[in-house]
C-alpha cells in the first residue's frame, strides 16, 4: 500500500456489510492475469468478486450516469480499479463514483504499476481510500480488508 485517503473515513449506512455477509468487491482491470489474480486473493478471503475488464464496464454495471436506474445494482462495499485502461482510466471512473450520490461512499482502491507520486497524489485527493502497487499481494488484501470491516460500525 502507498496511501490511503483523509477524510472520515465512514461509509453510509445502505452500503454498510452487514455481519456474516460476504463483502462484494468489483475488481476492474484491463488485464486478465491482474484481474483474476485479485479475484483469487479476495475468493481466499471471503469476498464475493465481480469483475469488469474496463472502466466503460464497470459504469454500465454501476449504472453511472443513469439517474433513474442509479442505485439499482447489487450492493458493491469496494471498488478496486487499475489506474491506467484504453477508453476510461481508474482515475476518470473514481470521479464518476465520488459524483454519484448512491455510490461515494464506497471505498474507491486504485492500483497501478507503475510508482508515480503525481498520479498517486491525484487519485488520493479526488478520494480514492488507498493507491496500491501491482501485483497485489495477500498481505495488500488484509489492508483491502481493514478498510471493510471499518465499514461495518
Amino acid at each position: 500500500m502507498l496511501g490511503s485517503g483523509g477524510g472520515s473515513g465512514s461509509c453510509s449506512k445502505d452500503m454498510a456489510v452487514e455481519l456474516g455477509d460476504e463483502p462484494h468487491v468489483l475488481v476492474v482491470d484491463d488485464s486478465l492475469i491482474d484481474r483474476k489474480l485479485v479475484e483469487r486473493l479476495l475468493k481466499n478471503s471471503s469476498c464475493k468478486v465481480t469483475t469488469a475488464e474496463n472502466a466503460l464496464r464497470a459504469v454500465e454495471y454501476l449504472r453511472l450516469g443513469n439517474d433513474t436506474l442509479e442505485g439499482t445494482v447489487s450492493e458493491v462495499n469496494m471498488i478496486i480499479t487499475d489506474y491506467c485502461m484504453p477508453g476510461m482510466t481508474g482515475y476518470e471512473l473514481l470521479k464518476k463514483i465520488k459524483e454519484s450520490s448512491v455510490l461515494k461512499e464506497v471505498p474507491v482502491v486504485i492500483m497501478s504499476s507503475e510508482n508515480i507520486p503525481t498520479r498517486i497524489s491525484q487519485c488520493l485527493e479526488e478520494g480514492a481510500k488507498m493507491f496500491m502497487l501491482k501485483p497485489l499481494k495477500r498481505s495488500d488484501v488484509k489492508q483491502l480488508k481493514w478498510h471493510l470491516m471499518k465499514c461495518r460500525n
